[in-house]
């Protein structure tokens, strides 16, 4: 036993961190796993279940129609029948959700709220995915992107097809260089959109 202890600490002593390098790839990849759609998942329990438990791996807080109380412990998620429970709102903030996932988002009809902040994954192709799914362009009433670095004029623009869209704010966007364009084009197409900036010259 004595012999074994000794083996173990010897071992152990040997063992070193990865380079940050391949931590960084291994979160990176265990996250794109968090994000893979299960289709047949999405079929069995229903789109509003489905995108929850995706939500919920990855990090973010669901709301659900008729509650007041934010969802985020995984395993506490409610049971009941099929459709009882409808996403009205997501915060996804500092969560892992990236595009690979946004399937989850396709067939929700209540979503209403969206608030993304520091989101590493999320980039321009994100907020383009959002603004073409049909479901979303109907439902969404306010968004929030906050310190979300890999996001653009680009992305920004793409909101215009949320054609019900009521509130946008925006904070802390340094790939964000044209704010006067944005507002231009924003409030051109979405006539009754609210738009509040925070964002650095």
């Amino acid at each position: 036993m004595m012999i074994f202890h000794v083996l173990h600490r010897s071992f152990l002593a040997k063992q070193r961190l990865p380079p940050l390098s391949g931590r960084r790839q291994f979160w990176g990849w265990l996250n794109a796993v968090f994000n893979r759609v299960d289709y047949e998942r999405i079929k069995d329990i229903g789109p509003d279940r489905a995108a929850s438990e995706w939500l919920l791996r990855c990090g973010a807080k669901v709301r659900y129609e008729g509650f007041e109380k934010w969802q985020h412990d995984y395993n506490g998620l409610p049971t009941g029948p099929l459709g009882k429970y409808k996403i009205q709102a997501i915060d996804a903030t500092e969560s892992c959700i990236m595009y690979r996932g946004f399937d989850y988002l396709d067939k929700l009809e209540h979503l209403e709220e969206l608030k993304l902040c520091q989101c590493i994954y999320i980039e321009d192709t994100c907020l383009e995915r959002i603004s073409q799914t049909v479901n979303l362009q109907e439902s969404l009433r306010r968004m929030e992107i906050i310190s979300c670095g890999n996001v653009t004029d680009k992305g920004v623009i793409a909101l215009h097809s949320l054609r019900n869209l009521e509130y946008l704010f925006l904070r802390d966007l340094p790939g964000i260089k044209k704010k006067e364009m944005i507002l231009e084009l924003l409030q051109k197409s979405l006539p009754s959109l609210q738009i509040e900036l925070d964002l650095k010259d």
